[in-house]
């Protein structure tokens, strides 16, 4: 059973905001311009709103705590465990919900690698986080 006593707050908060912050690259000046070809939209198409970015930041802490328990229960404490922890969630969990999405909204594979990837990749940096961070 996932044991959320004793969880690392300060750690599950940073975590979160670097995922979040990781997002605001990913997003940006990484695959931002890739990203809205994949959505098949321009910039100008972007209604701008602050709903997206309070679900997101919400939806990461949600991902940051409940790695940080599974961290904690399975006594991982080490960057390299958090790291190889954080890509099986990401890959294991993650990627593949959102693969099943994808084929069921046709997203393409550039959309599905890019928000995929992102996810993945802020649930490894996370694991490392929480991990090291004990």
């Amino acid at each position: 059973m996932l044991d959320f006593v004793g969880l690392n707050w300060w750690a599950i908060l940073v975590a979160t905001v670097v995922a979040f912050g990781i997002g605001g690259l990913w997003y940006g000046p990484l695959f931002g311009q890739a990203w809205l070809k994949a959505l098949g939209k321009t910039e100008d198409e972007i209604e701008p709103s602050p709903t997206p970015f309070i679900v997101s930041f919400f939806t990461a802490l949600l991902t940051s705590i409940v790695l940080a328990a599974l961290i904690n229960s399975l006594a991982i404490a080490t960057l390299t465990g958090g790291l190889i922890i954080g890509a099986i969630t990401g890959i294991g969990f993650i990627a593949t919900a959102m693969a099943s999405d994808s084929a069921f909204c046709g997203w393409g594979v550039p959309l599905f690698a890019i928000q995929s990837g992102y996810r993945v990749f802020y649930s490894i940096v996370m694991g490392g986080i929480l991990a090291a961070w004990q």
